[in-house]
C-alpha cells in the first residue's frame, strides 16, 4: 500500500488517517466524536476500540504479538476463514484458515451522518490462496466505529460450484482479571469441550474461568455479556448469521508455550467469538453471499 496515496484517496480529515504501524504494516487510525480505533490492513484486523465514554480499550493485543507480513497478529479481532480451528482436511494448512496473515485491500471509507466512521476492506482469491483452497471467492469486511463497534464479514461465492465454510470473528477482549470475570448468556446450551478431547456437556449458570477453556457452544443466537468487575464494566455482544459461539482462554501452560503471547497475559483477556463452527457450517451455492456480523458495546458500571 502507498500510504500517502491511500490518505489522499481515502483519508477523512479529522476522523481517519492511514499510517505506518508496528513492523511497517499499514494501520488505519480512527478518531471521531464517538470513539477511537485502529485497524491493521494486514489481516483486516481491528486492534483497538475505545469509546469516549470508556476508561479502557475494548480489546486485548499481546505485547509479544508478531507484526510481520507472514504472521497472524495475536489479539484484536482476527478473521478466521474459510475454516475455523484446525485444518479440517489435516493437510498441514494454517489453523483458522489463511486470511489472517494476508494484506487486504482498503476499498472505501465513509464519514456517516451520525458521526460514526465506516471502513470497507476486501480480499479475493489468487494463485497463492488457490494452492490452499481451490474455490473462487470474494470477501468484504465492513467495520463501523461509533458508539458501538460493528463488524460484518460477507462471503461471496464467485465460482460455479458450491462450497462449505466455517468461520469466525475471533475477538480478544481485555479484562482486569479473568478469574473474577464471567460470561453470561450461554446457560443451558450444549458445548463441545476441546480441552476434554471434544466431549459434550451442558453449560450450567455463567462461565467462570479457573483453568484452560476452549469450548464451542451450539445452537445459540442470544446476546452474550462479559461481566468484568475488575474494570467496572460489562461487554455486550450481539450476533447475526451465527448459531455458535466460542469461549477461549489458554491459561498457564499454553500461554508459556506461545511465542507471541506473554506468560501472564491469560489473566487479562478472554476470547468470546462470533462463529459458524462445528455443525454450524455454511454452504454457499454459485453466486451466493453470506453475512456474519457482530456488534460490541461497553457498559460502564
Amino acid at each position: 500500500m502507498d500510504i500517502a496515496q491511500a490518505n489522499d484517496e481515502l483519508g477523512i480529515p479529522g476522523a481517519l488517517a492511514i499510517c505506518e504501524g508496528s513492523g511497517g504494516l499499514p494501520l488505519i487510525h480512527i478518531d471521531n466524536a464517538h470513539a477511537s480505533a485502529s485497524i491493521s490492513v494486514h489481516g483486516a484486523q481491528v486492534l483497538s476500540y475505545c469509546p469516549v465514554t470508556a476508561k479502557d480499550d475494548l480489546l486485548f493485543v499481546s505485547r509479544q504479538a508478531y507484526f510481520q507480513p507472514d504472521k497472524a497478529i495475536k489479539g484484536g479481532i482476527p478473521v478466521c476463514w474459510p475454516w475455523f480451528g484446525p485444518d479440517p482436511e489435516q493437510r498441514g494448512r494454517p489453523d483458522h484458515g489463511f486470511v489472517r496473515d494476508r494484506s487486504w485491500q482498503l476499498l472505501a471509507t465513509e464519514a456517516r451522518v451520525d458521526g460514526a466512521t465506516r471502513v470497507l476492506l476486501g480480499l479475493r482469491d489468487d494463485e497463492s490462496s488457490q494452492a490452499l483452497w481451490p474455490d473462487p471467492f470474494s470477501l468484504e469486511l465492513e467495520i463501523t466505529v461509533g458508539e458501538t463497534l460493528e463488524l460484518a464479514l460477507v462471503t461471496h461465492n464467485t465460482g460455479e460450484a458450491s462450497f462449505t465454510i466455517t468461520q469466525g470473528l475471533h475477538a480478544y477482549f481485555g479484562l482486569g482479571d479473568v478469574r473474577k470475570a464471567q460470561v453470561l448468556g450461554l446457560a443451558g446450551h450444549d458445548y463441545i469441550d476441546k480441552v476434554a478431547d471434544g466431549t459434550r456437556a451442558t453449560q450450567s449458570g455463567p462461565i467462570n474461568i479457573d483453568g484452560p477453556v476452549n469450548r464451542i457452544y451450539l445452537d445459540t443466537t442470544d446476546t452474550l455479556v462479559i461481566d468484568d468487575p475488575s474494570l467496572g464494566r460489562s461487554i455486550h455482544i450481539e450476533r447475526e448469521g451465527s448459531h455458535s459461539a466460542v469461549v477461549w482462554n489458554p491459561w498457564i501452560e499454553q500461554s508459556r508455550a506461545m511465542g507471541d503471547f506473554a506468560d501472564d497475559e491469560y489473566l487479562r483477556m478472554i476470547c468470546v467469538e462470533t462463529t459458524n463452527a462445528a455443525e454450524d457450517a455454511v454452504t454457499l451455492g454459485a453466486g451466493e453471499r453470506y453475512r456474519l456480523s457482530s456488534s460490541y458495546r461497553i457498559h460502564q458500571a
